[in-house]
Parts: C-alpha cells; sequence; structure tokens
C-alpha cells in the first residue's frame, strides 16, 4: 500500500496531457461483449478500473489485451459465467456487465455494486428497463439474477434521470426484438460515447445526447475500432489546479463544451481561463479568488464529480461561499480531511458552507473516494508544508498516472510504501 505526499507551494507550468475518459471505459469495455468479432477502443485510461474489466472479461472467456492505451477483445469464446463475487465487487460500474451480458446471452449473475462509498447508489431504474424489455430479476445472496427467454423492445420511461440505467438499457436493448424507446434518458457525453461505439458494431440507436433514445433492435453486432472521448472531469480536475496554483497550465486534449459548467464557474471565481478548439489554458489570477455558490446538477449542469476538488479552491476565496450536491448527498467526506488541513467549513445536509480565505497547512488525511482524493491533492498542492494522503487505491481507480502528470508541471508529489503499521492502521479504518 502507498501514499502520496505533496509539497505544497510549488507553481504549475506547462502542458497536461489529458486521458480517456474514466466514466466512458467502464461502459465501453462491457459493451464489447455484445460483438461476434473484435473490438479495439484506442486512448483507454490505464487505471484500476479498467484493468479490473479485462480481468472480469477474460474471466467469462474473452481473448484482452491491453497495452499502450489500447484495447483489444476478442468476444466470440465468452460464456455466461456467473460474477456474484470476486474482482465484480470492487467495481462501482460492474452493472454494465448486467446489460452486456443480458444483452448477449439472455442471462447473467452479477454481484451487486462495489467501488466507492458515496451513498446508495440504486439500481431500480436499471432493474425496471430490464423487466420491460422481458427479463426477470431477481436479487439473491447478494447479487443480481437476470434471465429472459428473449427480449423485445419496449417503451420505457426512467423515473430519475441516469447515466448508469440508460446505458444499461441501451446494451440490453441493442440486440431485442423490435423497438425500444428510452425517455427522460441522461445526456451525458460518456452516452454519445458508448451509443457511437455500438452503432459502428452495427447497433441502430438515435437521439443519444437528447432525453429520447430510440433503439431499433439487430440480430448480430461485430467488431470495430473506436476512439473514446478525453475524461472531462480528468480535465476539471486540472483546470482546478491551474486556478489554485498555476502561473499558466496548458490542459491539452479537451472537449471544452464537456466543461463549460466550471469554465464558468471558475471565471466567476475569477480564474484566467482561455479555450481554444481541443486545450484550455488556466492560471490563477493576481486577484483575490470570490466566493461562488455552486449546485451539482445532470449534464449540462455542474457535475457532481467536480464538486469535490471545486470545494479545496474555495477555501482560499474571499467570503462565504455554497456547495450543494443534488446527486450524491454524501459526497462530503472531504470536508473532515480539509479541515484537519485548516479549512473553515461545515455540512448542513446537502451543503458545504465555506469561510473564506483560510491558510491551509500539510496535515495526514485520507481520501475515502475517488474525487476526494482529487479534492485533497489540489489543497495539498496549495498548502503549506508536506500533505501525506493514504487511501491512494481510490485514487488509482479514476485517474491515470496523475502523480506523474503533476511532476511533469512543477508539482513536488511522490509516492512511498507505507509502513506496515500505518498499512494496518489505514485497514482498520476502512472497515
Amino acid at each position: 500500500m502507498d501514499k502520496l505526499l505533496i509539497e505544497g507551494g510549488s507553481r504549475l507550468q506547462g502542458t497536461v496531457q489529458i486521458s480517456g475518459a474514466k466514466n466512458s471505459a467502464v461502459a465501453l469495455i462491457p459493451a464489447t461483449i455484445l460483438a461476434d468479432s473484435p473490438v479495439t477502443i484506442d486512448q483507454l485510461p490505464n487505471i484500476s478500473d479498467v484493468r479490473i474489466l479485462c480481468k472480469l472479461l477474460r474471466e467469462i472467456g474473452g481473448t484482452v489485451s491491453f497495452e499502450e492505451h489500447t484495447f483489444v477483445v476478442d468476444p466470440r469464446n465468452m460464456v455466461d459465467m456467473p460474477l456474484p463475487n470476486g474482482s465484480v465487487k470492487r467495481l462501482r460500474a460492474s452493472y454494465y456487465l448486467m446489460g452486456a451480458m443480458l444483452g448477449r446471452f439472455h442471462k447473467a449473475v452479477i454481484g451487486l455494486p462495489g467501488g466507492c462509498n458515496l451513498g446508495p447508489r440504486p439500481i431500480d431504474q436499471h432493474i425496471k428497463g430490464f423487466e420491460a424489455l422481458g427479463a426477470k430479476v431477481t436479487n439473491e445472496r447478494g447479487a443480481i439474477y437476470l434471465r429472459a427467454n428473449s427480449l423485445h423492445g419496449a417503451r420505457i420511461y426512467l423515473d430519475v434521470v441516469s447515466v448508469g440505467a440508460t446505458i444499461n438499457i441501451m446494451l440490453a436493448a441493442v440486440k431485442a426484438e423490435g423497438q425500444t424507446i428510452i425517455e427522460n434518458a441522461a445526456k451525458e457525453p460518456e452516452i454519445i460515447d458508448v451509443a457511437t461505439l455500438l452503432t459502428s458494431m452495427g447497433a441502430k440507436i438515435k437521439g443519444a445526447g437528447t432525453d429520447v433514445i430510440r433503439i431499433e433492435g439487430v440480430h448480430e453486432l461485430h467488431g470495430c475500432r473506436h476512439m473514446i472521448i478525453p475524461d472531462r472531469i480528468e480535465a476539471g480536475t486540472f483546470m482546478v489546479a491551474g486556478a489554485a496554483v498555476s502561473d499558466n497550465l496548458l490542459i491539452d486534449n479537451v472537449i471544452p463544451q464537456h466543461v463549460e459548467p466550471l469554465t464558468a464557474k471558475l471565471r466567476e471565481i475569477g480564474a484566467d481561463v482561455q479555450v481554444g478548439e481541443d486545450q484550455v489554458f488556466v492560471s490563477r489570477s493576481r486577484m483575490p479568488l470570490k466566493s461562488a455558490d455552486v449546485k451539482t446538477l445532470v449534464y449540462p449542469g455542474f457535475p457532481t464529480d467536480l464538486q469535490q476538488p471545486l470545494t479545496s479552491l474555495l477555501t482560499q476565496a474571499e467570503g462565504t461561499s455554497i456547495i450543494t450536491d443534488t446527486i450524491y448527498g454524501a459526497r462530503f467526506k472531504h470536508i473532515d480531511e480539509l479541515r484537519r488541513m485548516g479549512a473553515d467549513v461545515k455540512v448542513e445536509g446537502r451543503s458545504a458552507i465555506l469561510s473564506g480565505p483560510t491558510p491551509l497547512e500539510g496535515a495526514k488525511v485520507r481520501a475515502t473516494d475517488l474525487r476526494a482524493g482529487a479534492s485533497l491533492i489540489i489543497a495539498g498542492l496549495m498548502a503549506r508544508g508536506i500533505t501525506e494522503i493514504v487511501g491512494v487505491e481510490h485514487i488509482d481507480r479514476g485517474y491515470d498516472h496523475i502523480m506523474e502528470k503533476l511532476q511533469g508541471v512543477g508539482a513536488n508529489i511522490w509516492r512511498e510504501p507505507m509502513r506496515d503499521e500505518e498499512a494496518r492502521e489505514s485497514l482498520k479504518e476502512q472497515e
């Protein structure tokens, strides 16, 4: 087990290359199960969630290679092997295996999702969609069992806008008989990315990126080559870091439209943000940062995944800032850690209330989830002294070589193995 150490005070300068989107990758990889010949996906991020999915596809009989960010899978020999335990439990997005295996084999057994603990992530909308398509769904001993004699098109209205349910229903419906219509669908860029892959495989999908998606079922899907979109959350994390401690940070391989809510908020706070065709330039303004109120919303609103990194920046803004998370009410575990570093912040219900600016001091802190880890890295870059972050495995789930990327633009950041007693204490605290 490693810990991450950051000596604050360095100014960031240079260019950061953004990797492929983690939230796309965890859906694109299961989607390849539906093909009857090899699929290649380029620019996949080298993160632990991707490596776990590669392992799971091998477990069910796929031939998989993942080298130099290129993923190749031959799914022809895959079988409908149950996956109730093991690696599947470590993935928050393991539920995409349900839709993909149901679509191909008409049955699946998948352990309930793991990953970051952000409070309940109900899958009732997923189940509602699967049942509408003709599947029988039961929960037995902590695993979801899906069985269907055949799948048929249906009209499905999602009671809650859900990225996971939208993608999962797409995966199950592309080979179903007849037409499926998903209403109140999520509009995130990752949904368009998955629909693009499926269309390249021979699926007939219209309306991805709008709130109504229409799918005409086809009998078979073939292999293809697909380039994943850039990771808007990684890009946003580096934009926040640039607004916090950079003289001039160029973030390359970005789709600017995907980060518009953050761009607008950083400008409101007082950072200098310039947008190019596929790049964003960010620097810390010489003027004091201004407080701001932020409310997370489904796309195209402000993303919940950037709420935590932005919280760290707002500790340095003058006045009172309020951040409200309407997506995950439990996404405030980073607040106690920021308090250890000197932040003046309290949580009331679904909101964090910050008073600033407050100088941050290096401290020993814990990343309780992926984006909390990003928040603490940004706080460490701004703090005086050395910040020591444990729980690095959460950060590794979603950021491709974040330490090396930060080192490349001037951050004083490094890893050290945890001592035996530190590792034991860390495991005890996680239990």
